[in-house]
């Protein structure tokens, strides 16, 4: 029989989380297939594999937003039953999701403690949660304010309160998806110095990312999971970026885009002073003038929210120029003479949104009819009196096997695929038209490696057929790798640019923060 003294040796020898035979099915799609994990304590352990792998269903196990088919789920050497998350938090579990759970408008003192209150009465409970949340932010590098509205805090110190809600509900284990989407260098290195923090202390977390480079940097282990199952388990400082590139797709990925130099030509695209007010009468675009040339890519860069879905948002005619002008394949679209986003199709642009949810795709469509969004009048897909439904399917047939869109189902709903085959769909409805000037937005948004690669190369093939490219990314490597010329935005205003061959990310970091001098970027190749 086991003493108490044993029982806690015991569960202190015990892994963090023991995942075994986890299955799940929706279905016909079996998401988890007999998945084992096994995370240490006080270890950083990451998670890695292509869209739709499996990674969000078993942390959503995990979390008890799903319930497994079969398996089972011990924490601490213990047995748990997870069906909810309050099963998970009462289980030492936390998860700070990749789009935050917070309310914008309350004190971050009231995002700590909601619905976690210590005390009937509101006024001890916020007594007794101030004073725990300075004694974890003093224990665990989490400095920020109490009193702070959340909404007025940087993405960064947003996060801290994820984080501080998660600890201030007795997290022992953390999960954190995609925790670095939004951030800068420089905040990202201030949340590895929290996630060592958290380790140091005894605190195991999981971390859900597609960044290799991060994950060799911050991770103890790593877990590769393709197809439903665990493929692999290495030892962070034993393996390389190639090698887990290649265990997430089943083959060798081209991790670095391979394109020759640019050869720009002519000015296809210029915008000229473009100044933007939404609806409260804030300026979001601050006099911004950039030129686009032919057989070039050019990469802006910046912390999301600084401008750069406005930008994209006038220079595709999906909102109309305020004060300023933009040329357009020698049409000037400016206040007095309004075009929309029809109009600027016809002018031979094309446009992958930041959001494809929202502006890209209507994910209740098929394949076939989101592949045809935007060009539907066109003559191609309409017979006499109906629209000629053999020609729409054929033509999404076609799409889908040029740009490897999987599974090759034209008649599916478009929510049944992948994040990264949504994306390889709504590219290949823009690039298939071979347009003058295409603006894409977060051109990898939660696109898994292999995906990826196909899509730079995409881009880099319509650049190398002599027309231009604009790029909106919050990935630097990804700027910096794949445009040849780089524009840095901060609060709605160009505030630096450069080749991106004179690009590092200290740099680009420094001025997405507003931080540069004007030693660090020059601002002349706005205009050039």
């Amino acid at each position: 029989m086991l003493t108490t003294q044993n029982t806690q040796q015991q569960d202190s020898l015990s892994p963090a989380i023991d995942l075994r035979k986890i299955n799940k099915s929706f279905g016909p799609v079996h998401a988890n297939k007999d998945v084992d994990l096994i995370v240490a304590k006080g270890s950083i352990h990451g998670i890695i594999g292509e869209n739709g792998a499996g990674k969000s269903t078993l942390m959503s196990i995990l979390y008890g937003f799903y319930e497994a088919d079969s398996g089972e789920i011990l924490v601490n050497g213990k047995l748990a039953s997870i069906t909810s998350s309050k099963d998970a938090i009462r289980a030492g579990i936390g998860m700070v999701h990749q789009h935050f759970m917070l309310i914008e408008n309350f004190t971050v003192l009231e995002n700590v403690m909601l619905g976690a209150e210590l005390s009937s009465s509101l006024k001890e409970s916020k007594i007794s949660a101030r004073a725990e949340l300075a004694r974890l932010s003093e224990e665990f590098g989490l400095a920020v304010d109490p009193d702070a509205i959340t909404g007025d805090l940087a993405v960064g110190l947003q996060q801290r309160v994820e984080i501080l809600k998660a600890l201030y509900r007795g997290a022992e284990i953390l999960i954190l998806d995609e925790p670095t989407g939004v951030l800068t260098p420089q905040e990202v290195k201030q949340l590895f110095d929290i996630l060592n923090a958290l380790r140091a202390r005894g605190v195991s977390v999981m971390l859900i990312t597609h960044k290799l480079q991060e994950i060799l940097a911050i991770t103890d282990e790593v877990t590769v999971m393709r197809g439903g199952t665990m493929v692999a388990s290495r030892e962070t400082s034993k393996t390389t970026k190639q090698e887990l590139a290649e265990l997430m797709v089943g083959r060798k990925v081209l991790l670095e885009v391979d394109k020759s130099v640019a050869q720009p030509k002519e000015v296809l695209l210029e915008a000229d002073n473009l100044t933007i007010k939404d609806s409260a009468g804030i300026t979001r675009l601050d006099a911004v003038s950039l030129k686009v040339h032919a057989g070039e890519i050019l990469g802006i860069a910046g912390v999301s929210g600084n401008g750069q879905a406005e930008l994209l948002d006038v220079l595709s005619g999906i909102i109309p120029v305020q004060e300023g002008n933009i040329h357009l394949n020698g049409t000037t679209i400016n206040a007095k003479n309004v075009l929309n986003a029809k109009d600027f199709r016809h002018l031979s642009l094309g446009h992958v949104a930041e959001d494809r949810h929202k502006q890209g795709m209507v994910t209740d469509f098929s394949a076939r009819e989101c592949a045809i969004m935007g060009f539907q009048d066109e003559p191609e897909f309409n017979g006499r009196i109906l629209m000629d439904n053999k020609a729409v399917t054929d033509h999404c047939v076609s799409l889908m096997e040029e740009f490897d869109v999987r599974p090759a189902n034209p008649h599916l709903k478009a929510a049944n695929f992948s994040g990264g085959n949504q994306q390889k769909l709504c590219m290949a409805r823009e690039i298939e038209r071979q347009p003058k000037v295409l603006l894409v937005g977060q051109p990898t948004r939660g696109v898994d490696i292999g995906a990826i690669e196909f899509i730079h190369q995409q881009i880099v093939a319509l650049r190398d057929a002599g027309n231009a490219v604009l790029v909106v990314s919050v990935e630097l490597e990804e700027v910096m790798s794949l445009c040849d010329r780089i524009i840095v935005m901060f609060e709605g205003r160009i505030v630096g640019e450069m080749a991106a061959s004179d690009a590092d990310a200290q740099k680009l970091g420094l001025l997405m923060g507003n931080a540069g001098s004007d030693d660090q970027a020059s601002t002349q190749g706005a205009s050039s």
